[in-house]
């Protein structure tokens, strides 16, 4: 019998609480039943978010509300740019490059931030942009961006600045309507402990006016049907019910810790990871690492897969590979949602029987001995 541990970046471990919530009979999603929920649902989502904006939930993964911000905020013509230092940055590209629009790339070394210096000197030679897209924090790499200094830089201009904050939101502050971010998209299966199947995008006033004349197609993806619904406390075509009665409840859980207190557990968390992996004697991949995610580069004659692979059989502990450039080259482990303090050591100590396994020499015990001593 084998006890299982996800520490993935996505999706993360649901609380029994939620799973409870998940196991309810389903509600019919045209009823006031519904709408009481969709309400709780609404305001926990601007708490969550840092805004007095509405935010919209649709049924889809985190790209769905990726894909809904640049049909939204474009229309055929535009300039945009993206800064991308990641998968997932790349990801804002291939959805504009989709439907026929040639955004300006400007590609960031893996494991780097954004540099906002770069943004600003853009935007001052292309002053008839639209929108400048970025991610909050880079699941890809484990590295965070500045938002608030680009927030402030895009304030400035005509641009909006659109963030992928599918990672970070809840592990990572975020400060939308403060920090002057535009559009803001995320998901429900990493830092909002729900399993995969809700996405979420919030539009300030300056987004919306481009959201009233984009002429992109759309139809599921259209936010002005979804404002339209809304109103009525309900969403244009079927919800995810199960989905969004979990989220009610998730949203309290979060609320009543407090995103503070939730922001330095993950710092916490991941400084213990950072350390873990040091003292096994292995070097963190990002250079401005997050607090959601810890990347660790493979050490010389293993095979990172191999690694993820071996933990997940031999010892029920899920972490993920790198992805596309850095596949075996990197592993990362997560620190955010509902994975907590005791799950991290247990995680360090399936990677070093794991590391033993697989030949790598280090001094036994290190990796967990670092991290308990971090979280005492």
């Amino acid at each position: 019998m084998k006890k299982h541990y996800l520490l993935t970046p996505g999706p993360t471990p649901v609380p029994p609480e939620v799973l409870a919530e998940l196991s309810l009979p389903v509600l019919h999603h045209r009823t006031s039943e519904f709408g009481d929920i969709f309400t709780k649902v609404s305001e926990g989502l601007k708490y969550v978010f840092q805004t007095a904006d509405d935010v919209y939930v649709y049924a889809a993964s985190g790209t769905g509300a990726m894909e809904a911000a640049v049909v939204n905020i474009l229309s055929p013509g535009d300039k945009a740019l993206v800064v991308s230092a990641g998968v997932f940055g790349d990801r804002w590209a291939k959805i504009m490059q989709a439907f026929g629009l040639a955004p300006e790339v400007i590609c960031v070394e893996w494991g780097r931030a954004v540099d906002p210096a770069v943004v600003e000197e853009w935007l001052k030679k292309n002053p008839d942009a639209k929108a400048v897209f970025v991610t909050h924090t880079e699941t890809s790499t484990g590295a965070v961006n500045d938002l608030e200094k680009i927030g402030k830089i895009t304030a400035a201009t005509d641009a909006v600045l659109v963030v992928d904050a599918i990672s970070g939101l809840g592990g990572e502050p975020m400060l939308k309507d403060d920090w002057k971010l535009d559009v803001v998209v995320s998901s429900s299966q990493k830092g909002l402990m729900l399993p995969p199947g809700l996405s979420f995008i919030s539009l300030s006033a300056k987004a919306w006016r481009l959201a009233e004349k984009s002429r992109l197609p759309k139809f599921y993806w259209d936010i002005n049907r979804m404002k339209k619904s809304a109103a009525g406390k309900e969403t244009p075509f079927t919800p995810a019910v199960g989905l969004f009665v979990g989220l009610a409840k998730a949203l309290d859980m979060m609320k009543a810790v407090t995103l503070e207190k939730m922001w330095s557990e993950y710092l916490l968390m991941a400084e213990a990871a950072r350390a873990g992996v040091k003292a096994l004697g292995m070097e963190l991949f990002a250079s401005n690492p997050c607090r959601v995610v810890t990347s660790a580069k493979v050490p010389d004659g293993l095979d990172g897969g191999l690694i993820v692979k071996t933990m997940r059989l031999d010892y029920g502990v899920s972490i993920a590979g790198g992805q596309e450039r850095l596949k075996g080259k990197i592993f990362r482990l997560a620190h955010m949602g509902y994975i907590t303090r005791p799950d991290l050591l247990v995680g360090f100590a399936a990677l070093e029987m794991t590391l033993s396994k697989l030949g790598y020499k280090f001094a036994a015990g290190a990796g967990v001995a670092a991290v308990e001593e971090k979280l005492k």
